[in-house]
């Protein structure tokens, strides 16, 4: 009987290897499957974020909004910010936009805060070529519903705390709690201090030259 149940114990474990092995060849096939569906996906999703933050309204009809440039290019760069007295390493994607001659006339910036009430705050920051903010997207929140997940509109061009046009190289952005100028979304003062981190850390990015150098 023993030697019955040891017998029984290896068919047990043959099939339970058979089974792991059948599931990781099918995770692995979807994963390929879907790995080509889903990176068109997150590109489509840039594109249009970048389009949106390097927009200006069109002089013509200013209910319609215009990008402002030909063709855009993307780069890495690292670097090294202060966080609330921190120095903070970030390493941020940006995509150059170009006129149809090559002349630079502006820069999106994949930025982020992990200062926010819900963890990580991140948003792509459009600048024109002078650096001032043309725009930003919100890609990534954890922020509160109806409090901090405002900042997608907040302080856009309409919003209670516009920062389109400010003009950084005067000043970083920082809420009127903290001696700044923009107005804080009610009740959701950090998401509202993350908010202008991320935009600060943007356009310390924005700073560098092609290359990846600090200026």
């Amino acid at each position: 009987m023993a030697k019955k149940a040891e017998s029984t114990l290896k068919n047990m474990l043959l099939a339970l290897t058979l089974i792991a092995l059948v599931a990781s060849l099918a995770l692995a096939l979807v994963n390929r499957m879907t790995k080509g569906p889903i990176e068109e996906v997150n590109k489509k999703k840039t594109e249009a974020a970048v389009e949106q933050v390097l927009s200006v309204p069109d002089p013509s009809d200013n209910t319609k909004m215009v990008k402002i440039y030909e063709k855009c290019e993307s780069d890495t760069v690292t670097f090294t910010d202060t966080i609330k007295g921190k120095p903070t390493e970030f390493t941020l994607t940006r995509y150059i936009a170009m006129d149809s001659e090559g002349k630079v006339v502006g820069k999106a910036i994949e930025s982020y805060s992990d200062a926010g009430f819900g963890g990580r705050l991140k948003a792509m920051v459009g600048f024109d070529a002078e650096g001032t903010v043309l725009g930003y997207s919100i890609l990534e929140s954890s922020e509160t519903p109806g409090l901090g997940a405002k900042a997608d509109q907040w302080f856009q061009r309409d919003g209670k705390g516009n920062v389109i046009g400010a003009v950084l190289s005067e000043k970083p952005l920082a809420v009127k709690k903290d001696k700044g100028d923009v107005d804080a979304i009610t009740g959701s003062t950090i998401t509202s201090r993350a908010f202008c981190g991320l935009v600060n850390t943007a356009y310390k990015a924005f700073l560098i030259e092609k290359g990846g150098n600090e200026q």
